[in-house]
């Protein structure tokens, strides 16, 4: 690995100081330059073609986004990394849509934010464990609106969910075992469990929950 090039932007100088003294001790990163706002980072990007540029997006004029939506039109070679205290699902995703290769928050440790910065200028995506949390209930809201539902409003795991389908299929628990390939036992645990959780007292309760929750397929 050659000389990582970085330029920091963001507006408040002291969070500017406390990333140059973490990198400092890098050998293979090196700060090119700073900017405190939306413009004067992409002037610098144009000016120092740096391998990763690290934005926040509280900066003003533009705003980080905004930046990152721009950075192409000024260097080809500029990957960016959002450092931020955002960590709202519509900052995550906006930030992903406008090209930024990884997002971590401001309260990463020294170590989390090395290892981002080398993994972005290497080609890779950087996510901060709270952000890849974020974009998997992204991916179950838009993929897999059931799965999603029932582990965010039941606590349902995606084995419970699977279960509860194929009793709603009307499988006995020997049936249930064979098809996923566990046990009675476990199958009569899982039930017991979805039972609980649903907070029903009978078969004929739990379908009519999970139907009225759009929890499970109704066949045809």
């Amino acid at each position: 690995m050659g000389i990582i090039k970085v330029l920091l932007a963001d507006g408040q100088i002291l969070v500017r100081n406390g990333i140059k003294s973490l990198l400092k001790e890098e050998k293979d990163i090196y700060i090119v330059g700073e900017a405190s706002n939306g413009d004067e980072a992409l002037e610098k990007v144009k000016a120092l073609q740096p391998d990763v540029l690290v934005l926040a997006i509280e900066l003003s004029n533009p705003n980080g986004i905004e930046v990152a939506k721009k950075v192409r039109e000024y260097s080809d070679q500029t990957k960016p990394l959002i450092l931020t205290t955002f960590k709202s699902e519509d900052y995550v995703m906006q930030s992903i849509e406008s090209g930024a290769e990884g997002y971590l928050l401001k309260d990463a440790n020294e170590g989390e934010l090395i290892e981002a910065i080398k993994r972005v200028y290497d080609g890779q995506k950087y996510f901060s464990s709270i952000v890849s949390g974020i974009l998997v209930n992204n991916y179950l809201k838009i993929r897999h609106p059931k799965e999603a539902k029932a582990i965010k409003e039941f606590d349902l795991t995606k084995r419970e969910l699977e279960v509860l389908q194929l009793i709603a299929n009307g499988m006995s628990s020997r049936e249930i075992s064979a098809q996923i390939n566990t046990s009675i036992r476990t199958v009569q645990v899982h039930r017991f469990n979805i039972m609980k959780k649903l907070n029903v007292k009978n078969v004929v309760e739990l379908i009519n929950i999970a139907f009225s929750n759009n929890l499970i397929e109704q066949l045809a």
